[in-house]
């Protein structure tokens, strides 16, 4: 293969780095949904590929984490309201319940705000044609994609 064919596989195209930076930018508006649909529709391009994948495993640690600390917070809930002895009710657990609530509400808002950080990080990236790697996920997103860094086919080694 000659040098300038296989520069031009790992260059993007307009449509792909404008692709890429809408799986990353819509993920904000559509959740996992909006980098999916980009994932299926153009996963013949690598470089789509990869950024739309990165965006979905970013919303799918999202998704879980947010129904972990949910269930928690069910299960805190319910052990509270088994605790109760008698109709005693105590000033305590429901202290400590308005106490928790706004702090779990402020590690969401700043989950959050962690992820509009990224989505607008990683979209510039991806506008700019670079194979920007998310942290951690990112790693697992190539591996997935079975690609090496910069989108290069990784070759098989002796």
């Amino acid at each position: 293969m000659s040098e300038a064919s296989e520069a031009d596989i790992t260059q993007p195209t307009q449509d792909e780095r404008t692709m890429a930076v809408l799986a990353h930018a819509l993920q904000m508006v559509g959740a996992w949904i909006a980098p999916l649909v980009i994932l299926i529709v153009k996963r013949k391009s690598r470089f789509v590929s990869f950024h739309a994948l990165q965006a979905l495993l970013l919303q799918t640690a999202f998704f879980i984490m947010t129904m972990s600390i949910m269930l928690i917070w069910v299960a805190v809930i319910f052990s509270q309201i088994l605790s109760r002895h008698g109709g005693e009710q105590s000033f305590y657990h429901l202290a400590g319940f308005f106490v928790l609530f706004p702090l779990l509400r402020l590690g969401f808002t700043i989950w959050w705000v962690g992820i509009l950080a990224i989505v607008i990080l990683y979209s510039i990236k991806a506008g700019r044609g670079e194979w920007a790697e998310y942290p951690l996920l990112g790693a697992l997103a190539r591996k997935m994609l079975k690609i090496g860094p910069g989108g290069a086919v990784p070759t098989a080694g002796p």
